[in-house]
């Protein structure tokens, strides 16, 4: 690392980079102690409390839950969770019903689509438009976009484009 810009003493442990309007990148380097003198870091308690964090995470997800816990077709009575124990709807309803969670269900067995592709007879003599592989790639194409690799992502769209065009 380096000393502090400011005072010229102490490790610098603060790294903050400006980028101003003309594009230029402005970097500057400090200890704790000048960064907090400036204002730029909160030297007292921390402005997020970790155990409120966590409290509040774990509450959204048992909130998710409890909905399709209470989850009952009018129809035939049967609620997701007996759905989920015993792997059988009660009646055509439940899809209905269940659609949310469903898919959500279908998507991960599915590898991340609800809709089924099946397979062509190899007597028909057709061959398959490789629909699995194209969705799997645009799964990868998404989380490289994400991830701002765009090498990647370019060879991921080129390879989507020739499975399309085959």
């Amino acid at each position: 690392m380096g000393l502090c810009e400011r005072c010229k003493k102490a490790q610098a442990t603060f790294h903050l980079t400006n980028i101003d309007r003309a594009g230029a990148k402005v970097e500057r380097h400090l200890c704790d102690a000048c960064a907090a003198h400036e204002g730029l870091l909160n030297a007292g308690k921390p402005t997020v409390d970790l155990n409120e964090l966590l409290e509040n995470f774990i509450a959204a997800g048992k909130g998710a839950g409890a909905d399709v816990s209470n989850l009952v077709c009018e129809e035939c009575g049967i609620s997701y969770v007996e759905f989920r124990n015993q792997g059988l709807l009660g009646c055509a309803h439940d899809y209905e019903v269940f659609k949310e969670p469903l898919t959500r269900l279908m998507e991960r067995t599915h590898g991340g689509s609800a809709t089924h592709v099946g397979k062509t007879p190899k007597s028909l003599g057709v061959v398959r438009k490789p629909q699995l592989d194209i969705r799997r790639l645009k799964r990868q194409l998404e989380e490289a976009v994400a991830g701002e690799d765009y090498e990647r992502a370019a060879e991921l769209r080129d390879r989507i484009r020739e499975l399309e065009r085959s």
